[in-house]
Parts: structure tokens; sequence; C-alpha cells
């Protein structure tokens, strides 16, 4: 009888700079864990919940300081527009420096600010504060984005991708709740206060990442395929690549005279352009929801600023959780075996999306409007997980910074213009009602466009 145990596939590869090679397992979703996905997630967190205090907040800071829904707005606007200013240098920092430092400095920089804008004493002051940390918020993306795509391999890359998404999303509602309740309770300022160490914390726990080799995500997927391994739960005999084949493999760092060739190189894939401005119009309506909704629930529900608040971060919250476990899963299990299924699975939960945010706003009983918005996060969150996962499948290993750079920047400048128009429309027509109306449109448009890509995704994966 042959008690011969088969030994799960490994291959040796060269998998952090300046470090001997490593057998890596070719049968594992993760093959070097899922600490890094956890320690992204939460720079993630830490980013959505320090830039939405103010959303929860916003009534007590009026309040305070006795400005308009324009003005209140145009916060959220000039954080996110200085952000996008910076976002394409960051996406070549990404693709040529040390991706790990680079978010540690990002996040304590969020940390510092943060404790500006509590400190502030004028509204002109805490305006200045809210811009200097926009200009700072979006700058982890990149180097986040592609140390993702090296961590993790293709097979497992929607799952996470999707964590990182969860989080930065979750992010939102969290902010919303804790500004508005720890402002209600202990006043405005206090919100800014209690997230300052939270943020200290994370900024040193991405130092304990190492900084993979470029690309080495890829090369394990072709390893994976190469040995016969399908998915993480598969067996396979071994492979073996010597340290001299990955380096030799391994992308070059980009010069920066060449980052506009590179964005070129980047926009020239049509399913890229269609992702972009899918997720553009999508931004646009979800930045306006989600900056308004606490200041809608007390206009129209009769709410006082922490339940409302707490009452639109928990229903965020709810939603964006099960939409991004659901989406990150069957995002995952059948990319290979439909085709185009990523794309087709965001648009059809986008267009889901924009009918349940229909209902949100046209139902005035508070109960069904909650429920509503939560399965309206659900919808769009399924979509997001699926799409940057997607993105990361067609950018190359070395233009990742920059891809990821670019959509943050189409992102930051199409959520950039929602929370304004919103304001400025409530403003001229004296209701909020009609602004909300207003973004079923872009949200609607947003799932027709993704659809489109389904005929070019495939071709500009495999070209990758």
């Amino acid at each position: 009888m042959d008690h011969t145990v088969s030994r799960p596939p490994e291959i040796e590869m060269a998998v952090y700079a300046g470090r001997p090679p490593a057998q890596v397992r070719l049968d594992r979703a993760a093959p070097f864990g899922w600490w890094a996905a956890a320690v992204i997630a939460l720079v993630s967190l830490v980013d959505k919940v320090e830039f939405y205090l103010v959303a929860g907040a916003l009534p007590l800071i009026q309040a305070e300081f006795g400005f308009s829904d324009t003005w209140g707005g145009a916060i959220s606007t000039a954080s996110l527009v200085a952000s996008a200013i910076l976002l394409l240098p960051a996406g070549y920092l990404a693709d040529t420096g040390r991706r790990t430092g680079l978010m540690a400095a990002i996040v304590g920089s969020w940390a510092l600010l943060t404790l500006g804008s509590g400190l502030a004493p004028t509204f002109a002051l805490f305006f200045g504060m809210r811009v200097l940390l926009g200009g700072a918020s979006q700058l982890y993306s990149p180097p986040a984005a592609s140390l993702l795509a090296d961590y993790y391999p293709p097979g497992s890359r929607a799952r996470a991708f999707g964590f990182e998404r969860m989080a930065y999303f979750a992010g939102t509602p969290i902010g919303v709740a804790v500004g508005g309740a720890v402002g209600q309770a202990y006043g405005w300022r206090s919100a800014f206060f209690f997230v300052f160490v939270p943020g200290l914390l994370v900024a040193l726990l991405c130092l304990t990442l190492r900084e993979p080799i470029r690309g080495i995500g890829d090369r394990i997927g072709e390893a994976q395929k190469a040995a016969g391994v399908p998915g993480p739960d598969a067996a396979a005999t071994k492979d073996e690549t010597t340290a001299d084949d990955a380096t030799a493999t391994a992308a070059e760092k980009p010069r920066l005279r060449e980052v506009i060739p590179q964005m070129r190189e980047v926009i020239a894939i049509r399913a890229v352009r269609l992702v972009f401005t899918g997720l553009g119009l999508l931004f646009f309506g979800i930045g306006g929801i989600m900056w308004w909704l606490p200041t809608f629930l007390q206009r129209f529900n009769g709410l006082e600023a922490g339940p409302a608040a707490g009452i639109a971060g928990g229903a965020g919250l709810v939603g964006i959780i099960a939409g991004t476990l659901l989406g990150s899963r069957y995002g995952d299990r059948w990319q290979d075996r439909r085709r185009a299924w990523r794309v087709t699975l965001s648009g059809g939960s986008l267009l889901a999306g924009a009918l349940f945010l229909g209902a949100a706003v046209g139902v005035p009983v508070l109960g069904v409007r909650i429920v509503m918005f939560l399965i309206t996060n659900a919808f769009f969150c399924v979509a997001i997980a699926n799409l940057t996962a997607g993105l990361a499948d067609l950018l190359p290993a070395e233009r990742r910074g920059v891809g990821f750079a670019l959509l943050q920047f189409t992102l930051a400048l199409s959520g950039a213009l929602g929370p304004l128009l919103v304001g400025a429309v409530s403003d001229l027509f004296g209701s909020l009602l009609y602004a909300f109306t207003a973004l079923l449109v872009p949200a609607t448009i947003s799932g027709l466009v993704v659809l489109q890509a389904r005929s070019s995704y495939d071709t500009g994966a495999v070209r990758t």
C-alpha cells in the first residue's frame, strides 16, 4: 500500500526586494497571508472616517460658523479637488518609490490635519485644514492598489480589493455616525480629537509591511496556471523558478518624463476608459448622497443630528459590508467561467442600485427609506469591488501605480462635484429633495456605461 503523502505545490521565487528567495505555496489564495490586505484596509477606513466626520457634524458646524449649504458642499469639493491635483505625482511615486513608507507618511499627516481641524477657531481656518487634509487623503490609493496587486494573484484579487473597498466605503458611514454622535454629545470639535490617535496607530502599522517585488502577484498567477492550479483549493504538481528569473522579469521603474506616455498607454485600453467613466459617474452620485444624507434625514424625517448621523451611518455600513462580501465572493468564483463576468455583474448591480435609490428618495416613510438606502449601498459596493479588481486585471504591473492614480483622479474630481452641486441646488430651489432626485441620472448612466465594457474586457485582460 502506498502511504506517500502528496506535497502541496510550491515554487521558489524572489518575493521581497533585497531578501533571499522564498518558497511560495501555489494552492493558497493569499500566499503571503492576509495581513497586508488588513493593514491597507485600515488605511482606507481611517481615510474615510476622517474625511466624513464633517458630514455627520455638518449641521452643528453650520450652526457655529453660519455658512450656507453651498459652502457646506464646497468643503468636500475643495478637499477632493486638492487631492486630485496630487494624485498623478502620487502614482509616479507608487511606481518608483517604497510604497509602504509612503503610506505611513501619508496616514500620519492625516492625523495631524484632523487634529488641526478640531482646533480651528474660524471657518476660514477650518476650511483650509479640510483642503489640506483632502490634498493628502487620496495619495495612499496608488501605492496601496499597487501593493495589493503584488501581494495577491489574480485569482484572489477581488477578495483583496474587496476588503480594501469595503473598509474604504465603511469609513464613510462610520465617519458620519461618529461625527454626529460625538458632536451632539460633546461638541463637534471633540469628534476630530477622537480620531487623531487611531490615525497615528495605523500609520505605524504601515511600517510592518514588507515591500514586495513589483509584478510578483502576476508571476504567481502564471505559475499557478503552469502548474495546473486553477484556484487556491486545487492540488497540482510542483514548479520552480529561480530568483534570477524573477528578477529578470521584474518591471523596470518608469522615469518621471515617461509618465504622460504611460497615462496615454493606460487610457488607450477601451475597457479601462469605460470603467473610469462608469465609476466616475457613480462617485458623483455617492459623494452627494453620503455628504448630505444626515442633513436630509434631519430636514425631511424630523431627526436630530446624532440619530440622523447614526441611522445614515448604520444603513450605509450594513449595505457596504453585505455588498462587498457578496461581490468579492462571486466576482472571484465565476470570473474564469463566464466572459467578462466582473463587468457584467457590476453593470447590473449599478442599475439595481439606481432603482433602489429612487425608492429611497421618493418614499417618505423613515423605515422604508432606511432599508432602501441600505440596499442601494449594497448593490453599489458589489460593483465597486469587482470593477477595482477588474482594473488590476487590465493594467500591466509596471503601470498600476499610474493607472490607479488616474482612476483616483477621476473619482476625486467627480466625487468632488456631487456635494457642491447638491448644496447649490438646495439653495437654489430651497429643498434637498430636488437635489437628491437629480442624482438618479448619473447613477443610472454609470451602469449602462460599465456594461459597454463587456465586449473589450477580455481582450484587454489577455493583452495585459
